[in-house]
């Protein structure tokens, strides 16, 4: 197995880890899809507002059967943690692996995985949210299905989030 890591936006180069804005609707900000002969474990994931929202939020994990439309990620985007490990064989495409949703896409079945409420009074660590699941509760994607990091708030805020997974 291979562990890999990927963020919402284009591997950092010259310019810091990229920040989206979450919008005021129901928005998919990071979408990983298996092919049809891999499927992946999920060892953890996390985000990051830049401010405290003006309305609550909530920040969810699920597995979805239907794409959203995203940005699709490039190969350098998916960076694994090992650096002699190959490249991912997740699927890369505005239909695929990528962020920054611009169509949900119609939903008919999911599987929730973390969800995570925002209040509009948070503090400074309600700002930074980290999950690692235990060795024997770690969940596993199907093959030719959608993990999604999707937010909603009232009220647009700026967010960095990120999955680590094996495959």
């Amino acid at each position: 197995m291979h562990r890999y890591k990927i963020w919402n936006g284009p591997m950092p180069t010259t310019a810091a880890q990229q920040k989206v804005t979450t919008g005021t609707a129901i928005k998919s900000m990071l979408q990983v899809a298996t092919p049809s002969a891999r499927q992946i474990q999920l060892i953890s994931w996390g985000f990051t507002l830049d401010a405290v929202p003006a309305s609550a939020g909530q920040v969810e994990l699920i597995q979805t059967d239907v794409a959203a439309t995203v940005t699709a990620h490039v190969a350098s985007g998916v960076q694994p943690l090992d650096p002699n490990a190959p490249a991912s064989l997740m699927t890369l495409s505005t239909s695929g692996t990528g962020y920054t949703a611009t169509a949900e896409g119609t939903v008919t079945a999911t599987r929730t995985f973390d969800a995570q409420l925002i209040p509009p009074t948070a503090g400074a660590l309600d700002l930074n949210y980290v999950y690692q699941w235990m060795p024997d509760e770690r969940p596993i994607i199907a093959v030719s299905r959608f993990l999604r990091v999707r937010a909603t708030f009232g009220a647009a805020v700026n967010m960095s989030t990120w999955i680590v997974w094996d495959e």
